[in-house]
């Protein structure tokens, strides 16, 4: 029988995901110590892993290479991807945020209104949803430096404490999501092909999660 193949986004993501996993018996022995392997197999031959870039997990899963995967909802709205959505795994959770210098900045009708992001796709649908026509810059990186050098007039990433914007001087202007996190997502053919195996281990997923919201409310 053909193993599940799971896509897990290389490093925070994949540590959570791993430890959901083997919470419910999954082996993640072998990517657990990777080494140069991005492909990983599993004792019982139920299931097969890839280690993929983050941004890259709803292109696998898309394509069918991987079944399932795991990825930050954020990526998934970049990406917008035909996939289904089953379950929030609750971690990872963060805001995706326009920010900038506190109110006094250039208004956002004004020409050349400039947003740097990593998320271009997003925040073209965001304002244009609201008919209003910037500028995009893609950054990949240390996107609040772009209000500080004057490369843009406000940033739209995900905000976790929000602690490097204020010592950097910016605040939060408009919350675009609220509930960022890590999603399980499903390729559409592989839901009716896999579809027993896959739906057990989502329902597996599920009871362990309420079993730790369960024991966590017990405990405060």
């Amino acid at each position: 029988m053909e193993p599940v193949t799971i896509a897990l986004a290389k490093g925070r993501l994949a540590d959570k995901t791993m430890e959901l996993l083997e919470a419910i018996g999954v082996d993640c022995a072998e990517v657990r110590n990777p080494g140069r392997k991005l492909v990983f197999g599993e004792p019982t031959g139920r299931f097969r892993f890839i280690l993929v870039k983050p941004s890259d997990v709803p292109t696998y899963v898309d394509h069918g290479v991987a079944d399932i995967g795991v990825a930050g909802k954020d990526t998934l709205m970049e990406e917008n991807r035909p996939l289904y959505e089953l379950l929030d795994l609750g971690f990872g959770r963060c805001r995706l945020c326009v920010a900038g210098f506190p109110s006094g900045s250039r208004a956002v009708t004004d020409a050349n209104f400039r947003v740097a992001t990593k998320y271009p796709n997003i925040a073209r649908e965001y304002y244009g949803a609201r008919g209003q026509t910037i500028e995009i810059i893609k950054l990949n990186g240390s996107v609040e430096l772009g209000p500080l050098v004057g490369l843009s007039d406000v940033i739209l990433d995900i905000v976790e404490s929000g602690g490097t914007l204020r010592a950097n001087g910016l605040e939060i202007l408009e919350t675009v999501v609220e509930n960022v996190s890590a999603r399980v997502v499903v390729n559409c053919v592989s839901l009716k092909t896999k579809g027993e195996r896959i739906r057990f281990l989502i329902d597996a997923l599920s009871a362990e999660l309420a079993r730790r919201r369960a024991q966590k409310e017990e405990g405060s």
